[in-house]
Formats: structure tokens, sequence, C-alpha cells
């Protein structure tokens, strides 16, 4: 059995579905003790139930500060510390211009952006020495998506929270690394993809812009924020890993040009 996490404490937020659920499964088989915030409490629930009775599981919306930082309270005192923190909730959302609302702008970067930096100040004061913190970014940020600006300007301010973060903590060899999903198999696409048959086709139509030829996994984003979370990434911070098979580094290999 593999622990590259033995002895360690982590937070991820939005833990109780996709990529946060897949990372704290992860991170719990690799010998850590982990924390998880969403604002759904069934699905917080069903998370935890699956995960087990170790699991501390916490209502906390990340657009609520104060709920936020009563969060971290808790974390705290129940693990005394936190080694991890994996700032990963967020929400999609579509915001045309000239039929979006300043209510969905709005609401898309509170969660993402806003919620980002608040969850990193709530946990900063429990964080070790030498701790590392997880940002999730998206392909998004670079591909210049029709409809998609305000979920894009999000997941551009990550970018560079990522490295202002990371000068900001580096004094207390404080990590901070982002992980950056391409198109990958998680209920965010649940509001455009309804139905199994409507989300094949959705699928189909991205693996044609990826070179791999396929949508990514919720594991394999897992897997790579375990390498950034680890030891093994002792000197690496204010660096974006991405796992989208190479839709941004190499559109040209993508299936729709062969």
């Amino acid at each position: 059995m593999s622990t590259r996490l033995a002895g360690k404490t982590a937070w991820i937020t939005g833990g109780n579905s996709g990529i946060g659920l897949a990372t704290a499964r992860l991170f719990i088989a690799e010998g850590a003790r982990v924390a998880i915030t969403g604002r759904n409490p069934e699905t917080l629930e069903a998370a935890k139930q699956e995960l087990g009775p170790d699991v501390l599981a916490i209502v906390a919306d990340t657009t609520d500060v104060a709920a936020t930082e009563r969060a971290a309270v808790a974390i705290a005192e129940a693990f005394g510390s936190l080694d991890i923190v994996f700032a990963n909730a967020g929400i999609g959302g579509v915001t045309p211009v000239g039929s979006t609302s300043l209510a969905t702008f709005e609401e898309i970067l509170r969660v993402n952006l806003t919620g980002v930096f608040f969850t990193v100040q709530a946990a900063l004061p429990y964080l070790r020495d030498g701790a590392s913190i997880l940002l999730n970014g998206s392909v998004h940020a670079v591909m210049g998506m029709p409809g998609w600006s305000a979920y894009a300007a999000t997941k551009a301010g990550i970018r560079a929270m990522t490295r202002n973060l990371a000068a900001e903590l580096a004094p207390r060899g404080i990590r901070v690394n982002q992980v950056t999903p391409g198109g990958t198999r998680t209920p965010i696409w649940s509001p455009f993809a309804p139905t199994d048959d409507s989300m094949t086709d959705l699928e189909q139509r991205i693996a044609r812009g990826v070179p791999l030829g396929r949508i990514g996994e919720a594991d394999e984003v897992a897997k790579t924020a375990l390498f950034l979370a680890s030891d093994d990434a002792s000197n690496v911070t204010a660096t974006e890993i991405v796992v989208d098979g190479g839709a941004t580094g190499s559109p040209q290999g993508a299936p729709i040009y062969r």
C-alpha cells in the first residue's frame, strides 16, 4: 500500500463530487486524514459515507467567508494543523455577451475566484510551514471559448493568483501550485448534458478537439494533485500542470484536424 501522504492532513473544498471527491478518495488511500467541505448537505453526506468514518465533512459554501472561516477552525480543532489545502470548489456557467445578468456573472466570480482566495486565507493560520496549497484552474483561461467569459476570467485569475500566492508564502516554505483540467467527466456538465445520451454526445464532441482523442477522468486530475501535494514535488511551486490530453499544448494534433 502506497503512503505518499502518511501523517498528512488535507482540506478539500468541493470534496463532495467530481475532481474533489476523486482527490479525497486518493489522498485517503495514500494515508492522509481528509476534511471535505461543500454546500450540498446531501452529496456531502453521500461522500462521507463512501469515504469512511474518519473523514471530516462540513457544510460550507465558499461564497460565505464566515462559514469558510468556521470550517477552517473546525478542521484545525480536529486535525491540529493542515499540510494540504486543495481549493477545488467551482461552478460552470455560460455568460454570453448581450444576454447575461449581473447576478449570474458575479456568482461565478464569487465561487471560482473570490471564494478560492478566502479559502486560502481562512486556512493560512493553521497551515504548517512547508505546506502545499493547490488551486484548481481550467484550460478555459487560454482557449477563448465563446460564451464563457466569466468562467474563463475566473480561471485566468486563478493562474495569476497561483503565482502571487507562491511568492507571498515562499518565506514559510509553503508551495502554491495549480492543476489545470481540460474536459473532464464530472457532474459540472450536468446542466449542459442532463441525460446519458446527451453526455455521450458531448464527450464525443469534446474528444474531437483533444489530441489523445477522449475526455479526461477525475482520477487523472486527482493523481496530478497528489504529486503536487506530496513531498515528491518539494521543490515545485508557482507551477501549473495541465491535464487536458494535449488540447491546449498541441491543438493541431486533435482528431478534427486529421
